[in-house]
């Protein structure tokens, strides 16, 4: 591969910055995790947005949360189809081999991707349209969610936290998630964060709203 570059100087600083710091520290657990393997308790499906620090927010050390990131932290529906799925591939590992017990879906506000979709859904991105679009595609999924909240006056937020609904509405039409729900071996949840204020909502079935923690 001619095109692979070395790495930039800032990150190989704050490489050696790491492991002289907080890998010398705790040495010991990183070590165990590398023996002894991962055993999370809970899968976190959050958004690529940079600004969506998942470990930062709930505090956690390694090891603790199997993460899957991708645009707008979306799942599709179970379409075992033969075409690559990494969301599905993930969902399917966290849940049948790691056996976790809580599956997480944490939206955001500001969400690029949910803008996205928003846009494309109101006839002002015809570059998402594109059948080469991959953003637009994968976009797809939420247009469901846009149609009920479309007329919404909180929109892009409404979206956002439609987003999670979707998820966790599709996460059901796995078999292997459902078996799993409904065995009690594993939770299903939703969960929105407002990046600027730190805030944090979790959404109720009961009542179809979110609330915050």
């Amino acid at each position: 591969m001619d095109h692979a570059k070395p790495l930039p100087a800032y990150l190989v600083q704050r490489y050696h910055g790491w492991k002289a710091t907080q890998y010398a520290e705790n040495s010991a657990w990183y070590q165990r995790l590398a023996t002894e393997g991962q055993r999370p308790r809970a899968m976190v499906i959050s958004c690529c947005d940079s600004r969506v620090h998942v470990t930062s927010i709930f505090g956690a050390d390694q090891g603790e949360f199997f993460i899957h990131r991708n645009i707008a932290n979306l799942v599709p529906p179970y379409e075992p189809d033969g075409n690559q799925h990494g969301t599905s591939a993930a969902v399917e590992y966290a849940v049948t081999a790691l056996k976790v017990a809580h599956v997480i879906v944490l939206g955001h506000s500001q969400c690029g991707g949910v803008q996205g979709c928003l846009d494309m859904c109101e006839g002002r991105a015809p570059e998402l349209e594109e059948s080469s679009s991959f953003v637009g595609r994968w976009m797809d999924i939420l247009r469901p969610g846009y149609e009920e909240v479309k007329d919404d006056p909180n929109m892009p937020t409404a979206l956002e936290r439609e987003a999670v609904i979707v998820s966790l509405r599709n996460l059901m039409t796995f078999p292997f998630v459902e078996e799993a729900v409904k065995a009690g071996k594993l939770s299903l949840h939703g969960l929105w964060t407002d990046i600027g204020e730190g805030g944090l909502e979790c959404y109720d079935p009961k009542t179809k709203a979110f609330s915050p923690i």
